[in-house]
């Protein structure tokens, strides 16, 4: 017999300080009285296998609880899944772990190696699939209808062809309106841009212009100074009218010198160096010359050069920190218009594209719908069927299948349909199913899926919610039909679904002065009998309860 979930080990979860469970292939229940922690073991299940817990699940008094877990007899997909992280599992069987401390903080191990609790939800949801009651409250809403066809269906290349589809549109439709802006604020940032390209073009912007003016404007600012200066210097170069220059004194010594030259052979050198700077000095007083005429300038060049450095300055607050970022902007600029107007263009290329897409779309969506309508027929037949084996033996139960809007999951509005009485037209779930029908449902929807749920330990807590008498009986007998090709683990109230189990749990209380202990144990033989026994009529047990329970364990090993 195939086992999934071997064992489960708590500690410190709620009212259970320690538990070390071991479970068997084929259909394990888990009974006891109200409030004795039978739900806490399927919250410990839960935790390990990576689904939303709480710190409150941490036992009164500790400062954390942990969830281990073994599988036994992996399938390949959830090995190859695994080896992608990292972890070997060359036995067949895996520990997954999950440490719940009280500041919120989780540890989750597989096989000793630490993951998140992401990963440790990605594994457990392949490896168990767990029913609650809140299963049940789902059938209610159609808009979950749709999942139970396409995970029956199979069909996903032509789900994965829809959604490909459905995905292109979206993003072609999300750049058109993002391209199709409000006409004013388009025009406004159009307006807005020549403006500016104009603005930039016009001041024929040179890098390194502003530095040079400021240079510029220093000079003509002290221009009387320089003026001054320079005549002086060039008076006592050049001489004038009343004083001799320095370039004259010059001149006159070297004809002074070479008239002794001669005489002097050791005077050569010094004749060169005088000609040298008889001819510097002459160069120097007609750059300074220059210089003089250079100082002089228009009297509105000062103006036009201090309305030339605002506007520069004006330049670096709007677009940027210098020129070559106001040249940067202005090409940016450039660009932004260009895309304004070639959007245009744009614009009706994505329209025809989207044109062609929502064509696809439909035709994609036809298949999609033609698919579901044939898996839904035959989906719906064993539904059906084993809602009759449940003791609904005059139910209808039909799926619909209509037009709806397209969205990412298809176009059809899919909603199941039952009467379960002669005589009554079929009718939504959530208008007529009894808490009763509704658990038979599902647990018939359960079954009819079992076949291709890759998860091999199915897990149902109150699937008996509703129901007794022969309804109980079949349930019963569904579950272990179930666990034939599956581990079923299911937590119950009623006897006739206990009593077609192979594996009994017992789960008790036990008081102290100062705490509560939840504990679980096997039963069977006697202590089996007496279970089943107080399940059927309570605390007062009867030879002929007794009896009755001994014959309800026996008729369900036929």
């Amino acid at each position: 017999v195939l086992i999934m979930l071997k064992s489960l080990n708590i500690e410190n979860i709620a009212v259970i300080e320690k538990s070390n469970i071991e479970l068997c292939g084929g259909f394990n229940v888990l009974t006891g009285e109200t409030g004795a922690g039978k739900s806490i073991v399927i919250d410990s299940i839960n935790a390990v296998t990576g689904q939303r817990t709480s710190k409150e699940l941490i036992r009164t008094g500790c400062d954390k609880a942990s969830v281990s877990a073994v599988f036994d007899c992996i399938p390949k997909k959830v090995s190859d899944k695994l080896s992608e992280y990292g972890i070997e599992s060359d036995d067949g069987s895996i520990m997954m772990l999950r440490i719940i401390n009280s500041d919120g903080r989780n540890t989750c191990k597989i096989n000793g190696i630490t993951v998140s609790v992401a990963v440790l939800r990605e594994i457990g949801d392949m490896l168990v699939n767990i029913h609650g009651q809140h299963d049940n409250q789902a059938l209610l809403n159609p808009d979950n209808h749709c999942g139970f066809i396409d995970a029956y269906g199979r069909y996903d290349g032509v789900l994965n062809a829809y959604r490909d589809c459905y995905g292109r549109l979206k993003a072609v439709r999300r750049e058109l309106k993002n391209l199709i802006t409000d006409e004013d604020e388009k025009n406004k940032r159009t307006d807005l841009l020549k403006y500016q390209i104009n603005e930039i073009e016009a001041a024929s912007v040179v890098p390194g212009e502003l530095e040079t003016l400021i240079k510029r404007r220093e000079v003509i600012r002290n221009s009387e100074k320089l003026r001054v200066t320079l005549e002086m210097c060039y008076k006592l170069l050049a001489g004038d009218d009343d004083t001799v220059g320095a370039d004259t004194l010059v001149s006159q010594t070297v004809s002074a010198f070479n008239s002794c030259a001669t005489l002097l052979p050791e005077s050569e050198k010094i004749t060169e160096r005088l000609f040298a700077a008889s001819s510097e000095i002459s160069d120097l007083t007609e750059d300074i010359r220059k210089l003089c005429d250079s100082v002089s300038f228009d009297p509105g060049e000062l103006e036009q050069c201090e309305q030339r450095i605002e506007l520069l300055n004006s330049f670096k607050r709007k677009y940027g920190g210098d020129e070559n970022a106001v040249l940067k902007y202005l090409e940016s600029a450039k660009a932004e218009l260009d895309a304004i107007f070639s959007s245009e263009e744009k614009i009706v290329e994505l329209e025809k594209l989207s044109d062609c897409l929502e064509d696809e779309l439909v035709e994609k969506g036809s298949a999609l719908t033609n698919a579901r309508k044939q898996c839904a027929e035959l989906f719906t037949q064993k539904v059906s069927d084993i809602l009759k084996y449940l003791e609904m033996p005059n139910v209808i139960f039909l799926t619909s299948i209509e037009q709806g809007i397209y969205t990412s999951y298809g176009c059809d509005k899919i909603e199941f349909l039952i009467s379960a009485n002669s005589g009554q037209a079929p009718k939504p779930l959530s208008k007529i199913a009894s808490g009763g029908e509704l658990s038979r449902i599902m647990l018939a929807i359960k079954s009819v899926l079992s076949d291709i749920d890759d998860a091999n330990t199915l897990i149902f807590d109150e699937i008996d919610t509703g129901i007794s008498g022969k309804a109980a009986d079949k349930v019963g007998r569904q579950l272990k039909a179930l666990s034939q090709n599956k581990q079923v683990i299911c937590v119950t109230h009623l006897a006739q679904i206990a009593a077609a189990a192979g594996n009994h749990l017992l789960i008790s209380k036990s008081f102290d002065k100062r705490n509560t202990y939840t504990h679980v144990k096997t039963i069977d033989g006697d202590a089996r009998i007496s279970e089943i026994a107080r399940i059927m009529s309570g605390d007062v047990m009867t030879e002929n309860l007794y009896k009755s329970a001994k014959d309800l364990i026996e008729n369900h090993k036929n």
